[in-house]
Parts: structure tokens; sequence; C-alpha cells
């Protein structure tokens, strides 16, 4: 009899899940939903293309985004509230300089200068076992 009871104590203490900060699927679902659609609010805000707005949120759900740009055009166009346009440049500017800047320290090598000023003579061979050159 007293494990019946210890098991429904513990069916009711087990019950408030909720307390413990445990999140269910639909809760999950509804912030993503939630998310998206803010991002797709701010791409619209931002003057940013529905496209490209999918390109910079990979994650994002795409309906959710889609619904989210739609509502805050509806929004910008009622209030006659106009394009804040990004401070930020775009990805595709930053992977550009990162490439220039890969290729800048390329460029500082012994090697590749040597190469740049037409230098005929090869680059130094490392010493071989002993400390010889080979």
């Amino acid at each position: 009899m007293r494990v019946i009871s210890l098991l429904s104590l513990c069916g009711f203490l087990l019950a408030g899940c909720d307390q413990l900060g445990l999140e269910t699927p639909a809760q999950l679902a509804a912030v993503k939903e939630a998310e998206g659609r803010a991002v797709g609010g701010a791409c619209r805000h931002s003057g940013r293309a529905l496209e490209d707005c999918y390109t910079l949120n990979p994650k994002a759900q795409k309906a959710a985004v889609f619904t989210g740009w739609r509502d805050m055009d509806a929004y910008m166009r009622e209030n006659n509230i106009e394009v804040v346009p990004a401070q930020i440049p775009k990805t595709e500017k930053k992977k550009a300089t990162v490439k220039d800047e890969a290729a800048d320290k390329v460029e500082d090598t012994p090697v590749a200068k040597d190469a740049a000023h037409g230098s005929a003579e090869p680059a130094m061979p490392a010493p071989g076992p002993g400390g010889k050159m080979v």
C-alpha cells in the first residue's frame, strides 16, 4: 500500500514538470516560429530582400521568416515607415576580406617574395639529419 501511495505522490509531483524548466517539443516549435518571424521582420525593416534574408539565416524556418517579412511589410506600408539600412555589411563582403587577408599573409612569406620579385634562386633547403645541408 505504501508503494502505491508513493508512486501516486511521485506522479503528482512530476505533473508539474513545467516548473523544472524542461521544454516540450511544442514549446520549442513555438520558439523557432517566433524567432523566424522576428528575423523576417527585421530583414524587411532593414530593406533586405527575402532571398537575402534566407541566405543570411539558414537555420531559421523559411515559412516563419516569410510570415514575419510579410507582416512587417504590411505594417511599414500602413504607417509610412521608411527602411532603416543595415549598418553591418553583408557576409559576402566579409568573406572577401578574409580571403584578401589570407592572400596578404601568403605574400609576406620569403618564398612568395622571391617569386614576386623574379628571383631565380630556390629557397634554401632544410638541413638533413645531423644538421648537414643536403
